[in-house]
């Protein structure tokens, strides 16, 4: 198994800087990684680093607590977006899921996929399982799912609890099978990460990736 294809390489820590994004990209590109993960600051200087590559730039939306007005959403895809990302990993708002306000998870979605689909970018929705009841995870799995999401993700890394295989095989049970699994949040060894994407992910977001890759036997190119 070829674990890098399967690796967001990722630096969302509020005191990132241009040299950490710098050496992040080189790695990237050095283990061919899926993509790089980034704050929207440096969206892109990423972009640029990485172009003609087949690594994708990816940023965060709403992050990392999620509840910001859905224009405020709006206005980060699209900015995103016009500085290069090529994937976007966007916090649902899950203060209104706790108050199962569908409604308002469904408008966010309604308003901010369509703009997505039109430039033929990636979405990886992110609920913070760890945060979810079985049943908001299941019916958060059923919205997104209906909506057409590209990837449901599990976790910010930023709540108490990150991916788990329980969470990752739950997940997998009510999505439809185009709707694909990021795990992230606490994913340090390639053990883990394996049990993972077993469980039913098809991507893994860490920080740590290179020593993962390492630890697999996997070299730079």
């Amino acid at each position: 198994m070829d674990i890098a294809a399967y690796i967001d390489h990722t630096i969302v820590k509020p005191d990132t800087t241009i040299a950490d994004v710098e050496r992040l990209c080189s790695e990237a590109l050095q283990y061919h990684f899926a993509a790089v993960c980034v704050p929207p600051l440096y969206v892109k200087k990423a972009a640029g680093l990485l172009a003609g590559s087949t690594v994708k730039t990816a940023t965060v939306i709403g992050f990392p607590f999620g509840y910001s007005a859905i224009e405020a959403k709006l206005a980060e895809v699209v900015l995103a977006i016009v500085d290069g990302a090529d994937e976007l990993d966007m916090v649902a708002n899950i203060a209104a899921v706790k108050n199962s306000d569908w409604q308002f998870i469904a408008a966010e979605i309604n308003t901010i996929l369509p703009v997505i689909r039109n430039k033929n970018r990636v979405l990886k929705v992110i609920i913070e399982t760890g945060m979810l009841t079985t049943d908001e995870i299941i019916k958060c799995c059923e919205l997104y799912g209906a909506a057409g999401v590209d990837f449901l993700k599990t976790s910010t890394g930023y709540a108490g609890k990150g991916a788990t295989v329980e969470a990752v095989r739950l997940m997998r049970q009510h999505l439809p099978p185009h709707v694909q699994i990021k795990a992230s949040g606490g994913i340090r060894s390639f053990a883990f990460a394996g049990e993972l994407l077993a469980a039913g992910a098809s991507r893994i977001g860490c920080s740590g990736s290179v020593d993962m890759v390492k630890a697999y036997g996997q070299k730079p190119v």
